[in-house]
């Protein structure tokens, strides 16, 4: 495993190492005292999350507040997505930045999402399969999301605006300056 840093504080893109061989591959996908040593972070992860979408599905973007917060290493098993992190924590020097990350089945790639950051992906390929493990349960109490078509973060998806496929709760989501009082 190699951990390599972006832009922003805190987040990784993680080069998985496989061992291949006539059977096929092996990884590890996930090693604390290996994560520890790479970024000097210590993660304890409690929940694994999968969902499957289809082309032009955008999930995100999503957080959660207070300390219900999550950190997530994401990973793609099946197709490819862009992935997205958005710094949203108030007193860091990258607030409202982000990172864009294609990850697909073959990238043997992960990215690591810190606490206090946005996440979602839009589905590039005919259908993906998103797998994530996340450092803290899920609440819905505490639970937000960010627009994903905010003119001040400026995230290029990608896609056409015609091509994207949005839940209804996606669609109206606030943009970051009407969110910044709640962070």
């Amino acid at each position: 495993m190699e951990a390599e840093k972006t832009p922003l504080a805190d987040c990784y893109i993680i080069h998985d190492t496989l061992f291949r061989d006539s059977r096929g591959y092996f990884f590890e996908g996930f090693n604390r005292n290996t994560f520890f040593n790479k970024t000097g972070l210590d993660v304890n992860f409690v929940q694994d999350n999968q969902s499957s979408s289809t082309k032009g599905v955008l999930r995100g973007l999503h957080f959660q507040v207070g300390d219900a917060a999550q950190a997530k290493l994401v990973r793609v098993l099946e197709g490819e997505v862009l992935d997205v992190a958005v710094d949203i924590r108030k007193n860091s020097p990258t607030f409202g930045q982000h990172v864009a990350v294609l990850l697909s089945a073959t990238s043997n790639t992960q990215l690591f999402v810190p606490r206090g950051f946005a996440h979602g992906f839009v589905v590039l390929s005919e259908k993906a399969v998103f797998f994530y493990k996340c450092d803290n349960y899920y609440n819905k109490q505490a639970e937000g999301g960010l627009i994903y078509n905010d003119p001040e973060i400026a995230i290029d998806w990608r896609l056409a605006e015609d091509e994207l496929i949005l839940s209804d709760k996606d669609k109206i989501n606030p943009t970051l300056q009407q969110i910044i009082h709640n962070l």
